[in-house]
């Protein structure tokens, strides 16, 4: 972890990594085991080129949460909200990319859904950084072929909380995860 200037009497703890992914498959379990320690107005940024894995990433997300339904990629929609089963949260989904402002994400009016949600936003950059002050960041890119490298950024106390919880997910679904040297 990173750690920033002390603020009061507590150090701020900025968390970062990195995950070596090399299939669609392990994507896919990445994302089962973030979505188990996501909770209720959690919000994910996903940035990447396209055919990196977001939407693969996504859809685990979304199984790991327990959400009803197939997850389709909300790129023409812009966004879509996905049931929750039983006392899980749902899954708020945003397309970001014909996105041009942060006007333009609140004009979606997401507010009342991210709070019982989580929320995912692919091609988030710098249109959805201002919806969550806690976000965990996600920049994923095209090591070769078939391997994905995902560089995480975690905001906050409330992920300085579940680091191990994060780190423990990468290593459960046969991830290679390390922390980032400090800045």
């Amino acid at each position: 972890p990173v750690e920033a200037p002390a603020t009061g009497s507590q150090a701020v703890v900025t968390p970062a990594g990195v995950w070596q992914v090399p299939t669609a498959e392990s994507m896919h379990a990445l994302g089962v085991c973030l979505g188990q320690i996501l909770r209720a107005g959690d919000v994910v940024l996903m940035d990447g080129e396209l055919g990196a894995g977001k939407t693969t990433l996504t859809r685990g997300i979304a199984e790991g949460i327990g959400v009803r339904g197939p997850v389709t990629s909300p790129t023409f929609v812009i966004a879509r909200e996905h049931a929750a089963r039983g006392g899980t949260p749902g899954l708020v989904h945003v397309d970001a990319y014909r996105l041009a402002s942060a006007d333009e994400v609140d004009d979606l009016d997401l507010g009342p859904a991210m709070a019982s949600s989580v929320t995912v936003v692919e091609w988030a950059g710098e249109v959805a950084a201002h919806l969550h002050r806690e976000p965990l960041a996600l920049a994923l890119t095209v090591t070769d072929e078939d391997t994905r490298t995902v560089r995480w950024r975690a905001e906050g106390a409330r992920w300085a909380a579940d680091l191990s919880r994060v780190a423990g997910c990468a290593e459960s679904s046969s991830q290679r995860s390390a922390p980032d040297p400090p800045a």
